[in-house]
Order: C-alpha cells, then sequence, then structure tokens
C-alpha cells in the first residue's frame, strides 16, 4: 500500500481549513496530518508531525505565512511549503517566490488544481497555477538593461532543449504539457527541468520564469491573457 502524502493545513479562517481538509480527503493519497489557525502554531505542529507538505495560508496571525515558511527552512527544511493566496496578496507572492515557496495556489482554486499541487510539491516539482503566473509576470517591471543582459547571459549556457523546456516552465505549462508539445516523456521532461534549475541557478520553476521574463524572452502577462 502507497504510504499518503502528509500535510499540515494552517488557515485561521476555520471554514476555508474545513474545505480545505475535505478536498485533500478526497484525494486517496493524501492525509492531512495537522492544522493550524496561526503561523507560529503552523510552525510548531510542522516540527512536531514533520508533515511532507505545508500548506500555508499568507495572511494569518501571530506569524504570517511567509514568515512562517522561512522559520520552516531553518527548523525542518524537508517539510515542502505550498502558499495559499488571493489576488489582495500581490507583494507577499514575490517574497514567497524569493523564499523558495514549492507551490503557489489561489485560493479560488478548482479542488483539483490544490491536489496537484500538494501532489507536485511532495514529488519535489514547483506547482505554479497558470493564474498566479499571470499575476506574477504582471507585478514584475520591466528589466532594465543590465538585468536584461544578466539573464540572457544565463540562459545562454542552455542547450537548445533546455531553453524550449525554459520558455514553457516560464509560461506556467506543466511537465506532462511540456512533454506533449515537444514529443517528450513527463520523466524527461523532468529532469530537463531539474538540470536548467541547476544550470540557471534557480530554486525554483518560477524564479526560471521570472530569469526568463528578464531576458525579454517571454510575452508580457497582456500577452498572455
Amino acid at each position: 500500500m502507497t504510504t499518503p502524502i502528509r500535510v499540515l493545513v494552517a488557515d485561521d479562517e476555520p471554514l476555508i481549513a474545513a474545505g480545505i481538509r475535505t478536498v485533500l480527503d478526497s484525494a486517496g493519497d493524501i492525509e492531512v496530518v495537522a492544522e493550524a489557525g496561526n503561523g507560529r502554531a503552523a510552525v510548531e505542529e510542522a516540527v512536531r508531525h514533520r508533515p511532507d507538505v505545508a500548506l500555508l495560508d499568507i495572511r494569518m496571525p501571530l506569524l504570517d505565512g511567509l514568515a512562517a515558511a522561512e522559520e520552516l527552512r531553518r527548523r525542518a527544511p524537508e517539510v515542502r511549503t505550498v502558499v495559499l493566496t488571493s489576488y489582495g496578496a500581490e507583494p507577499n507572492v514575490l517574497r514567497a517566490i524569493q523564499g523558495g515557496a514549492s507551490g503557489f495556489v489561489l485560493k479560488n482554486c478548482a479542488p483539483d488544481e490544490l491536489i496537484r499541487a500538494v501532489r507536485a510539491a511532495h514529488g519535489g516539482e514547483a506547482y505554479l497555477s497558470p493564474a498566479v503566473t499571470r499575476l506574477v509576470l504582471g507585478l514584475v517591471a520591466p528589466a532594465e538593461a543590465a538585468r536584461q543582459r544578466e539573464a540572457a547571459t544565463r540562459l545562454a549556457a542552455l542547450a537548445p532543449r533546455e531553453a524550449d523546456v525554459a520558455h514553457l516552465v516560464a509560461q506556467g505549462r506543466s511537465n506532462a504539457d511540456i512533454g506533449r508539445q515537444l514529443g517528450m516523456s513527463e520523466a524527461s521532461v523532468k529532469t530537463y527541468v531539474s538540470r536548467l534549475l541547476t544550470k540557471l541557478d534557480c530554486a525554483n520553476r518560477v524564479q526560471a520564469a521570472l530569469l526568463v521574463r528578464d531576458a525579454g524572452i517571454l510575452p508580457t502577462a497582456e500577452d498572455l491573457r
């Protein structure tokens, strides 16, 4: 029998937390092992239960979700974090990206998207919903000339197929979508993504997407709508 993915749910709104638990319980391969109503409790529960994935709302009392994620990286680095956000918290999304969160999901997403995000984080991938991709890219100011040159130089180190994969990652495509478009297996895409993240010195797919944007390769957020 496959060991279920162990998840911590942290949200200060009991109704939302209950809804998240219901969605995750329906997946079959996910088990909610702990819940918390504030960021401080989330850290303590994660340290105690050592879940595979921590779902953290950004706006929580005592310690916000981003600060909680940062503390978890120090005290329980094996726990992967997925940030739950809303359109009212855009600047915080960039902070989460810079901090290396494994996933970014809007609270109004479809239930299956939340499940995919947890599975992706558990599997070592960074999950970024298409809506959040557009949101993040829309927040990033056009690259200055020096930053654009630096980004282009870093991307030049990629092999042609790696560059193709990076461009599609930057559009928020999943590994399965990339595989279909490039005629590759999903496992091969995962290998390419891991390799290009190492070459680009990026912590996750979102940082790679921003690097592609800085290089002036990716269409603007307006073009992606």
